[in-house]
C-alpha cells in the first residue's frame, strides 16, 4: 500500500499542491525546519538523559487568624498533627 503512494506521478502532484500553497520562498524553510525536527526527535529517542527534580524552594507560611479561645474539640491523633505543625512553626 505505501508503494502504491510513493509513485513519482504521486510525488510530484503532492510537490505541485505544496508550492501552491505555501510558494516557492517558503518551501526550502518549511523543509529546513521538517529536518532539524526529525533529527532532534531522533536524538531525544536515542539519549539517555536523566532527570533532576529539585524540590521547590520553601515559601513562608501564611500568616494565620487569631485562634478562638474556645477551641473546637478535635480527635487525638488530629490535635497531635496540630501541635506538631505549631511547634514546627516556631522552629523555622
Amino acid at each position: 500500500m505505501l508503494g502504491e503512494l510513493l509513485q513519482p506521478m504521486h510525488l510530484l502532484l503532492i510537490l505541485v499542491i505544496a508550492l501552491l500553497l505555501f510558494g516557492p520562498g517558503k518551501l526550502p524553510q518549511i523543509a529546513a525546519n521538517l529536518g532539524k525536527s526529525i533529527r532532534e526527535f531522533k536524538g531525544a529517542l536515542t539519549t539517555q538523559e536523566e532527570v533532576v527534580v529539585a524540590p521547590p524552594a520553601q515559601q513562608p507560611a501564611p500568616a494565620q487568624p487569631a485562634q478562638a479561645q474556645a477551641q473546637p474539640v478535635q480527635p487525638q491523633a488530629a490535635q497531635a498533627q496540630a501541635e506538631a505543625l505549631k511547634q514546627e512553626q516556631k522552629s523555622s
